[in-house]
């Protein structure tokens, strides 16, 4: 179960399918007959608020922010080598949305470093480059909000990385 001060008002956390949010506070809601303790998430990018049950907040996902240490594997696993497997694109794509989904920065991180394109390279299909463009902005996200820099920032840096890999 979680504790109301692991998640503490004010503090960045990730959200698995919607990536960093804000926790802004705690509410107390009758939900069919059950009183709840809520913990409200705002996702300012979004302009999306989330309520999440705190007694469901593990089992939804919901995380801390990385520590700096688990951004920095994240960070080493874009720089490693490519691993795109050759199987139809339908079945890469939706294991692709899972990473992503998973909130995970290093299987986010795979993503991006495996659908990463060089000038040099053939182009990519419109739903690659969607993919490629959601996993990276989940991943400068977290990484923004770990380095307090913005996400302008983040995405520079990552994509340098990428460049530079």
């Amino acid at each position: 179960m979680a504790q109301a001060a692991e998640f503490k008002s004010g503090n960045w956390v990730v959200y698995p399918t919607h990536g960093v949010g804000r926790v802004v506070g705690f509410e107390e809601q009758e939900i069919g007959g059950d009183q709840l303790k809520l913990i409200v998430i705002s996702f300012e990018r979004d302009r999306m608020t989330l309520r999440v049950p705190m007694g469901k907040a593990k089992d939804s996902g919901l995380r801390q922010l990385s520590s700096r240490e688990e951004m920095k594997g994240a960070l080493k696993t874009l720089k490693g080598r490519s691993r795109v497997r050759r199987t139809m694109w339908s079945r890469r794509a939706q294991e692709y949305e899972a990473k992503i989904n998973s909130g995970d920065p290093v299987s986010i991180a795979e993503v991006v470093r495996d659908l990463h394109r060089n000038e040099d390279q053939p182009d990519q299909s419109y739903s690659e480059r969607q993919i490629y463009q959601a996993a990276l902005d989940r991943l400068a996200r977290e990484l923004a909000a770990v380095e307090d820099i913005d996400e302008d920032a983040a995405t520079e840096r990552l994509e340098n990385m990428l460049k530079a890999a």
